[in-house]
């Protein structure tokens, strides 16, 4: 199928879009990979064509390339309604990238030999880049006029896939910058973090539909199993997280909240894990417990589902909360604040401005209360308790209009008697028939959290050691004592080899020891992974200032000022760039 949509496509393309290392535009693109298509015939191999997209979303995620990710892809196919188990048409692939507002798709296909006697298992990959509004594929374009347009081809052994994964990544980043100034090997390192066994099994997990309950834990709990015993007992935080979904959706809360809370805390999945913790303990009535997983990641995540889940919780703490009204008043103004936010982040949502409202009410604010309730019932003529909220408001306000809404209330509240009840209540100076209204969000809300996290940490060691490591190389390189720097900014790559500071560190080491080749090598890799290094873009304008290179000198005294126009060293080399160029 993959060789026909390739074929098919050569034919309908006009010509082929041409590339220039030099023109290429790094923050302009967005990719989207498709699952690789399995040719082989042997549906036991279909994980690895989802693998390649699971790993190659997380590989090209670099500074000078926006990925859709794994997750969200498959989110618009669900939307678009293109089956998830079978790989869609170069039409649909197209339109799926459209939707996502790619500008680059990624499709592939591998062929898996079967292991034979000693022969291990091989795979076959095949990989294109396809330019999403040009409809055409990637092509380099040669001094003497051709376009050629090169397939990204590898062979390797299937227990080497993820290190298959990373050489395909970097061909892919390299076809579009040929000035790409990372090595092949690093990216094999960051595709090989998860043991490849481990891998498998969790890619499995993913492809196994729902209904086939015990395979599909089976596979996760494998793939924690198996990670463990290779990473010395680490957790991988994918299948912890995946497992405490699977026991959430069989309402089996207890074990749901055991794997949640396996997920490390920094992870980028943490924010989500902790927070179906805090939705299972708030379904258990457990508000306090909720309130204490759910409060730090209100600011965190900046979500109105959040926001509204969290209000709502510290209302219902605060109408369960009996004995103590200073705290029962302080969990009331606390909900307030947080279903304000909600309200104003997301005025159409109803369940948020329902609950603002039924708040407001609650804390006497019955004319602020009125306000928001109007909007729901204009949305939701049917409404019943809207209607009774909004009729005692604004009888506590002097309305005459209250009696015409508590006749609507009468209306829509009359199954159960349930109007009665609750102006029985409400007459006893209680609200008890009323529940805040809380939807459990689906996961969908969580991609753009996940994908800003995994921008900001891509694959680090924990923040405070990093810094640690960081902050001796400073030292070191400060007092003079360049190979104990080096030393130390070695570590830093070895753990985290895309820390643009330490080839920050490196690249200036090398222009003090006047190695200008090493240092100019180090420098771009630093202006690569972080293009806002001001002090990168300064070193290397010396530099060619030195190797009399003055166009060069003028590209990063540009680059520099428009980083800063203020910043004096910038100012400087702009200064000396206008002497050289004269």
């Amino acid at each position: 199928m993959f060789k026909k949509i390739f074929y098919s496509f050569a034919l309908i393309s006009i010509a082929f879009f041409s590339i220039r290392a030099q023109t290429v535009n790094k923050n302009a693109d967005t990719v989207m990979i498709l699952p690789f298509e399995n040719t082989s015939n042997k549906a036991e191999f279909n994980w690895v064509g989802e693998s390649f997209a699971d790993s190659l979303s997380d590989l090209l995620r670099v500074p000078s390339l926006n990925v859709v990710s794994n997750q969200e892809r498959k989110i618009i196919q669900q939307r678009l309604r293109v089956p998830l188990t079978t790989l869609p048409s170069l039409a649909t692939s197209l339109k799926l990238a459209r939707e996502a507002k790619a500008s680059l798709l990624i499709a592939g296909k591998y062929n898996i030999v079967p292991a034979q006697g000693d022969t291990a298992a091989t795979v076959s990959v095949t990989a294109k880049i396809i330019r999403v509004n040009e409809g055409r594929f990637l092509s380099e374009e040669f001094p003497d006029g051709r376009r050629i347009t090169r397939d990204i081809i590898l062979n390797d052994a299937l227990g080497n896939l993820q290190t298959v994964e990373g050489q395909v990544a970097y061909q892919i980043l390299y076809q579009r910058d040929k000035a790409l100034p990372f090595s092949q090997n690093q990216f094999i390192e960051t595709a090989n973090k998860v043991p490849a066994r481990a891998f498998e099994a969790y890619i499995k997990g993913l492809l196994t539909p729902e209904a086939e309950l015990q395979t599909r834990e089976n596979y996760f709990k494998n793939a924690l199993r198996i990670f463990a015993e290779e990473k010395d007992g680490a957790i991988y935080a994918g299948a912890a997280l995946e497992l405490g979904h699977f026991y959430l959706n069989q309402r089996k809360h207890n074990e749901a909240i055991e794997y949640f809370s396996r997920v490390p805390q920094e992870s980028s999945q943490y924010a989500e894990a902790a927070f179906y913790t805090g939705l299972i303990q708030w379904q258990q009535n457990n508000y306090e417990q909720a309130l204490a997983v759910l409060r730090p990641l209100a600011e965190d995540l900046k979500l109105t589902s959040v926001y509204n889940t969290i209000g709502a919780i510290a209302v219902q703490a605060s109408l369960a909360e009996k004995k103590n009204k200073g705290k029962s008043d302080a969990l009331l103004t606390e909900g307030l604040g947080f279903l304000k936010k909600a309200a104003d982040s997301a005025p159409d949502e109803l369940n948020a401005r329902f609950n603002y409202g039924f708040a407001l009410f609650l804390n006497n604010n019955f004319a602020e209360a009125s306000q928001q309730l109007r909007p729901v019932l204009a949305i939701n003529s049917r409404d019943g308790e809207s209607f009774f909220l909004l009729a005692k408001a604004l009888e506590k306000s002097g309305d005459d209009t209250a009696a015409d809404f508590d006749n609507q209330a009468r209306r829509f509240l009359s199954e159960n008697n349930r109007y009665a009840k609750l102006e029985s209540d409400w007459k006893n100076s209680r609200i008890d028939g009323i529940n805040l209204r809380i939807v459990q969000p689906p996961r969908k809300d969580f991609v753009s959290v996940v994908l800003i996290k995994k921008q900001a940490m891509p694959m680090q060691t924990p923040q405070s050691e990093t810094e640690t490591l960081l902050a001796q190389a400073r030292t070191f390189y400060k007092n003079g004592s360049d190979d104990e720097a080096m030393a130390v900014l070695r570590k830093v790559l070895v753990s985290e080899p895309m820390s643009a500071e330490a080839y920050l560190l490196l690249g200036n080491i090398h222009l003090r020891r006047g190695d200008l080749e090493q240092s100019v090598s180090s420098l771009k890799t630093a202006l690569f992974w972080d293009s806002q290094l001001i002090n990168a873009h300064i070193a290397l304008g010396k530099i060619f200032l030195e190797k009399r290179d003055c166009l060069q000198a003028k590209n990063y005294s540009v680059s520099a000022l428009t980083i800063d126009a203020e910043n004096q060293d910038a100012l400087g080399l702009q200064r000396q760039v206008e002497r050289c160029s004269k």
